[in-house]
């Protein structure tokens, strides 16, 4: 597939292309143009008569544009799907949901856009009763989206959408592993009638797109879902032209287990939230924290309903656990669980790689606060590290003790000790009885401490990819 800049499809001007490989298999699917930095130079002035188009468009027609492209993300889902799960390797039964809630999110942005509402300031400082002070909401101007391997159609959608029904113009970034679905979506969006100066999407190397939109002075916000590494050198780049900067990053939540929980529902959760996606989602339950008078019969139902995740190719109806994004990813998961033995946990169940890209799913007990995955070490597979507590501010403080603070989850009977856990839990969301893998699409997600900055959503994006103009009639109504 071809990159597209200015509404054309487009190779890299020298040429160089990138295999994607189906992540199941390893086997090449298709090739993409390697951006060089013209190439992007190009999209960035392309974008500067593209983001002027967009904000002269009236609200109800950038809106009946974004309608359009859900209906045709709808009207193509099972397309979409099995592209989704060929090229990353996501179970089709996770993939149809995805691309069900990207066609949601298009069109709850293009509805709320609609309702983006100013304000009137009250005549409450002394000397300003013949005043009349409105704002209004204006686009920001060039928006670029660089969107993450493990939820590729959802999370651009949201960056996508947000962005377009703001009045941005965007330069769309897709993951080098994966970028497939994306291309798909944005072909959608141009067919849907988003102009192609609007809506541009560069492929190639992460670290060197990523770093040039990051600097530019004509891009004026970057949004990223992806790892804490990257985002800090996102972060950095872009410090030097103040543009804004949203950044969804990693995550190492915690979920808690009392022993007055409901032990079945407990496991259940905690096997569906870790295996889900393979485990490469940011806000997956990762630390499984569980007081010590019901750990034993916790490890046991959770190996036993380990031993019944069914594995087999993506696209069969019946598989439980798909592949991770490489090869390469599952052997760093597999060195992470090495690491965390030879510190000292014992395996449970799991530890290897198979198949290429699978990874068997994964228990450790007798994990402690000392080992690296108790606190900053992210795993981005099916492993299931367990961690024991006697009291409550013990579960809390192995909870907090992590640079990360992105969701958690609490499983107890006790509506009093569920509120004051989630209440002390350092991070941006909480589910009560269920794991913490939970997004809505309408829910301000992110992060504290080193899982982000700001918040995205339809309830809150839109704000954040305008600028607020405020206009001061002086003694207009003297």
């Amino acid at each position: 597939m071809k990159m597209f800049i200015g509404g054309q499809r487009a190779d890299a001007s020298d040429g160089k292309t990138h295999v994607v490989l189906n992540s199941a298999t390893g086997v090449p699917l298709d090739t993409i143009p390697a951006a060089t930095v013209s190439d992007i130079e190009r999209a960035i002035d392309i974008a500067q008569e593209g983001k002027l188009r967009w904000a002269a468009t009236p609200q109800y027609e950038r809106s009946r544009i974004l309608q359009r492209c859900a209906d045709l993300i709808e009207e193509r889902q099972e397309e979409l799907a099995t592209l989704l799960s060929t090229d990353m390797g996501k179970i089709i039964r996770e993939s149809r949901p995805e691309i069900r809630c990207s066609a949601q999110i298009f069109r709850g942005f293009a509805e709320q856009a609609n309702h983006l509402y100013g304000k009137t300031m009250p005549d409450y400082q002394y000397g300003s009763e013949k005043d009349l002070i409105f704002t209004t909401h204006q686009p920001l101007g060039v928006v670029a989206c660089i969107s993450p391997f493990n939820y590729p159609a959802e999370l651009c959608s949201h960056k996508m959408a947000s962005s377009l029904a703001a009045g941005n113009a965007v330069i769309v970034k897709p993951a080098t592993d994966n970028p497939l679905v994306i291309l798909a979506l944005v072909e959608l969006c141009l067919e849907a009638g988003v102009p192609g100066d609007v809506l541009q999407c560069v492929t190639g190397s992460g670290a060197l797109i990523g770093d040039h939109l990051s600097k530019h002075p004509r891009i004026d916000a970057i949004t990223l879902t992806g790892s804490t590494e990257v985002g800090l050198s996102v972060a950095k780049a872009a410090a030097g032209t103040l543009k804004r900067v949203f950044l969804e990053l990693g995550g190492n939540d915690p979920f808690i287990v009392y022993e007055d929980a409901d032990m079945d529902l407990a496991v259940e959760e905690a096997v569906r939230g870790r295996v889900q996606n393979a485990g490469q989602t940011c806000c997956a339950p990762k630390r499984f924290i569980v007081q010590n008078s019901v750990r034993a019969a916790f490890v046991e139902s959770a190996r036993a309903r380990l031993q019944q995740v069914r594995r087999g190719s993506p696209l069969d109806e019946n598989t439980d656990l798909g592949a991770l994004i490489s090869a390469r990813a599952a052997r760093g998961v597999e060195e992470q669980v090495q690491h965390t033995v030879a510190q000292g946990a014992r395996l449970i169940c799991g530890g290897h790689v198979f198949d290429n890209a699978y990874f068997e799913p994964t228990l450790l007990d007798d994990v402690t606060l000392r080992m690296d995955i108790a606190r900053d070490m992210e795993v981005f597979g099916p492993v299931m590290p367990v961690i024991g507590f006697d009291t409550m501010q013990e579960a809390i403080d192995i909870a907090n003790a992590t640079c990360f603070g992105l969701q958690g989850g609490v499983m107890t009977r006790d509506n009093k000790k569920a509120f004051q856990t989630a209440a002390a839990l350092a991070c941006g969301g909480v589910c009560i009885n269920a794991s913490g893998n939970f997004r809505n699409v309408d829910q301000p997600f992110g992060g504290w401490k080193m899982s982000g900055l700001g918040r995205e959503g339809i309830s809150v994006t839109l704000k954040e990819l305008t600028q607020e103009k405020s206009f001061i009639l002086k003694g207009v109504l003297a």
